[in-house]
């Protein structure tokens, strides 16, 4: 059983940057590869990105390349979303995910946080 916390979210002007971070529970937290998804207000959920539990690999889409970097630390259970040149569509709820498998099925939810970026 993973539980996750995130924290970190907040109201940040266009451009801005903010740190989201993943707290879990458990001693498995390292097996697992770790993900953020996040969701708008009527859109679906969508995955962007993610992180092996090795970090030999991390994942991003396109609209968050070169702007959004994943990162993990094991040895504090804990995995971050550092994002940088916020944009108004950045807006959504953010959550981290675990899973056995990079962009594969998720196991383990946490509650989100808000992120908003104004204009």
């Amino acid at each position: 059983q993973v539980q996750l916390v995130e924290s970190g979210g907040g109201l940040v002007q266009a451009g801005g940057s903010l740190r989201l971070s993943c707290a879990a529970s458990g001693r498995t937290f390292s097996r697992y590869a770790m993900s953020w998804f996040r969701q708008a207000p009527g859109k679906e959920r969508e995955r962007v990105a993610a992180i092996t539990w090795s970090d030999d690999k991390r994942y991003y889409v396109d609209s968050v390349k070169g702007r959004f970097t994943i990162s993990r630390d094991n040895a504090k259970n804990t995995v971050y979303l550092q994002m940088n040149s916020l944009k108004p569509e950045d807006t959504a709820v953010y959550y981290c995910a675990a899973g056995l498998i990079a962009w594969g099925d998720v196991d383990y939810w946490g509650q989100g946080t808000q992120v908003t970026v104004s204009s």
